[in-house]
């Protein structure tokens, strides 16, 4: 297999064997492994997830992405609000397909 689909954080993600790749958190420590389901195949496509197919990763790192700020005002009311949120990440590379 040369690529497959993952769904992970409700997010989906084309992996290859080696790629490192960014993906919202996942529980486990640094160098731990992780196994993730299989939307589809360069193959097989599945229905919704294909058959017997993981995809085997390993944790590099955890982190906070960038600060966004959602900011909200109401014209001739004297309303202002700023919040700031920062979304977290986990950095993982492909072991295997398979």
């Amino acid at each position: 297999m040369s690529f497959a689909i993952i769904r992970t954080g409700d997010k989906q993600f084309r992996v290859e064997k080696g790629a490192k790749i960014r993906v919202p958190s996942l529980a486990g420590d640094v160098g731990s492994s992780v196994e993730l389901d299989v939307l589809a195949t360069a193959e097989k496509i599945g229905s919704p997830l294909v058959e017997g197919a993981k995809v085997a990763a390993t944790v590099v790192d955890h982190g906070r992405d960038t600060k966004i700020v959602v900011f909200k005002k109401k014209r001739r009311k004297q309303y202002k609000r700023t919040k700031g949120h920062r979304q977290g990440y986990t950095t993982i590379k492909i072991d295997s397909i398979g």
